[in-house]
């Protein structure tokens, strides 16, 4: 017929493709089946998708757009040790 692919399964995988052949099907059936989900899915641009964009609030609504708040980030200097100052705080103030 075609290509032979051989795969190590961990032992959630299996325990799945064993109940999946229950209903009769073969092994060979649920592999093709799933590799065309996943090109279907990432040809629909699922893939790429961020998940939680826009789902926090830090209660500045210009965050992600006045320079002052991006000053430094990604750096060990300005904003960003000051940034991660108060989030050490945050967290000891959650902690006790």
């Amino acid at each position: 017929m075609g290509t032979t692919v051989q795969a190590r399964l961990d032992k959630e995988t299996q325990a799945i493709l064993d109940r999946l052949r229950r209903n009769g099907r073969t092994t060979s059936d649920i592999i093709r089946e799933a590799i065309r989900l996943v090109d279907r899915e990432r040809s629909r641009g699922a893939a790429g998708k961020m998940i939680g964009i826009g789902m926090i609030r830090s209660g500045v609504p210009d965050m992600g757009s006045n320079k002052k708040y991006l000053e430094g980030l990604g750096s060990n200097s300005g904003v960003g040790k000051r940034s991660k100052a108060r989030a050490q705080d945050a967290f000891r103030r959650r902690a006790s």
